[in-house]
């Protein structure tokens, strides 16, 4: 440790490291905690929202240029949240720690909708996600996307982000003690527009088949979904053939689109 700390490459990590412990507790945090970690691992995007419950995302820092935001930022917020891998780890509990999306996403993430619909636009080939719990209601997640124009996440790279997130997560609480206020009420606000997944389908198919809808929508294969739901193969695939019946639908990426006009409706019923 000792030698660690006396090479001249230690002295100029520990000057970010003051840097970024001078601006916790000021609005700044954010894009100094991205530039850092920018220099670090070179990611090519990065997002942070906030989280509170199973309500919209509430963003507080992204750098996606204008003729992206549309796509990488505002789908995300209206809609495309819901089926997020990141955004089901939160309201499943996880609240700490440095985590890869394939880690994370179900086992058929690239083949689900959600992915073709949204996800492969962004250009990504590798997400970590940075998940702090701020307060008992608040959970950030700092998402770091690599693409292209990235170098690639090497094991070495993510080793050192996992390394790293207690660093983080002590500084986002800092920062959440003192400018969290600004954003409480927008986050109370926020439409909890995750009804329209719950009652999607409501009064056409059983309760189970709608546990199955959300699951295959998200990218979980039948086993992943029967092991999801602790039923058989046999019996996800019963109830898939029943919800195409009487949704009228032949394919999942019908039901998708189905789905996506189910949440635009429900999102301008409370707009009302």
């Amino acid at each position: 440790m000792l030698d660690f700390l006396a090479r001249s490459e230690s002295h100029a990590w520990h000057q970010q490291l003051a840097r970024l412990l001078r601006t916790a507790a000021t609005p700044d945090l954010p894009a100094r905690l991205d530039q850092t970690l920018r220099e670090l691992v070179g990611h090519e995007t990065v997002l942070i929202n906030a989280y509170r419950g199973r309500r919209q995302p509430l963003l507080i820092h992204d750098d996606y240029p204008p003729h992206r935001h549309e796509q990488g930022v505002e789908r995300y917020l209206s809609q495309a949240y819901l089926l997020d891998p990141f955004f089901t780890a939160v309201s499943n509990g996880l609240d700490q720690g440095a985590h890869r999306l394939r880690e994370l996403a179900p086992d058929r993430f690239e083949a689900s909708e959600y992915y073709a619909h949204y996800y492969r636009a962004l250009g990504l080939v590798d997400e970590v996600g940075f998940f702090c719990r701020v307060d008992e209601e608040v959970v950030i997640a700092v998402s770091l996307g690599f693409g292209a124009k990235s170098p690639p996440l090497t094991r070495r790279a993510l080793q050192a982000l996992r390394h790293l997130s207690p660093m983080a997560e002590a500084l986002l609480v800092e920062y959440w003690k003192w400018q969290g206020n600004q954003f409480q009420q927008r986050l109370a606000e926020q439409e909890p527009v995750e009804v329209a997944l719950a009652s999607f389908g409501a009064g056409i198919l059983t309760t189970r088949e709608q546990e199955i809808v959300r699951l295959l929508l998200a990218g979980h294969s039948t086993k992943s979904a029967a092991r999801e739901l602790d039923i058989s193969d046999g019996t996800v695939k019963v109830h898939r053939k029943h919800i195409y019946q009487r949704l009228e639908v032949s394919s999942q990426s019908q039901l998708f689109r189905l789905f996506l006009d189910h949440v635009a409706l429900v999102s301008r019923q409370q707009a009302v």
